[in-house]
């Protein structure tokens, strides 16, 4: 009854935050979805106060403060953008080649001051790839929407395909879960998108080799977002980032994905919409 119990919930918000989040994207003006974006952002900041061990709501008010300056520097600053994404990039990177061949999860305690920096780069830089990609003229739109859909569809491939034939496990220390062949999974169905969007763009044949290389590599490194994130919970021992959405844990749970994928995935169509 419990398992019922929590699947219906599930099931529940996802049906009201799923059409909530497509109508923000497509009818809200840019300035609104730009500031809406900013608050979903700073909500999930707030969650990774607690996995960085900051506790005092006027340090996390305080942390909060610094990552909004930071994001209106970037969205003054539209010239650093471009930087930021590329070092968000490599910084994925990076932890792709540590979670997969970790060994060991050592518990932690206290306040993580590291962490609070990667925070920054972390969130701010999703926040502005979705801007970025929001700002192209006629598409933007489509294009932010169409991330979307991407991430839902490589995270419900990687969960189906994983259940039916996944054996052998991705990273079994940080998720018991995750399979290789979710994996594998999840980038098929994110080529399948990505042929659907090149043939909704009428791109010849290099753009949509492009374009699938584009969605098949956001689609592995939003794998490593979320196993990013569960690997900061089980150092502190948590099972969610919190209890903001009923059968689904916290904001950041929800966007753990789309914090890794995002900045790839604009710095891939910019270069796809520029040559």
């Amino acid at each position: 009854m419990r398992t019922t119990s929590s699947l219906q919930r599930r099931t529940i918000t996802a049906f009201l935050l799923g059409p909530l989040v497509i109508a923000s994207i497509l009818w809200l003006p840019s300035p609104a979805f730009t500031i809406c974006l900013a608050l979903v952002f700073l909500l999930a900041a707030w969650e990774w106060c607690t996995l960085a061990g900051l506790q005092q709501s006027l340090s996390r008010i305080l942390y909060l403060t610094v990552l909004t300056v930071c994001m209106g520097v970037f969205w003054w600053r539209s010239d650093w953008q471009l930087w930021l994404l590329g070092s968000s990039l490599v910084w994925w990177l990076i932890q792709s080649a540590r979670l997969l061949t970790l060994r060991e999860i050592e518990p932690v305690a206290g306040r993580q001051p590291l962490l609070l920096l990667i925070g920054l780069l972390v969130l701010v830089a999703p926040w502005v790839a979705l801007v970025r990609l929001d700002c192209i003229p006629e598409i933007g739109t489509h294009l932010v929407l169409f991330l979307m859909i991407l991430i839902w569809t490589t995270d419900s491939m990687a969960y189906f395909v994983g259940r039916r034939w996944g054996h052998v496990k991705l990273a079994p220390v940080v998720s018991p879960g995750k399979t290789r062949v979710g994996v594998y999974g999840a980038i098929v169905g994110a080529m399948i998108c990505g042929l659907v969007f090149s043939w909704m763009q009428s791109f010849d044949v290099f753009d949509t080799l492009l374009a699938l290389l584009v969605c098949g590599l956001s689609a592995a490194v939003s794998v490593i977002g979320d196993l990013y994130e569960s690997f900061l919970k089980r150092r502190r021992g948590m099972k969610d980032s919190s209890h903001l959405l009923p059968g689904h844990g916290g904001l950041l749970d929800r966007i753990d994905s789309l914090t890794a994928a995002a900045p790839l995935f604009a710095l891939g169509i910019i270069w796809i919409f520029a040559h």
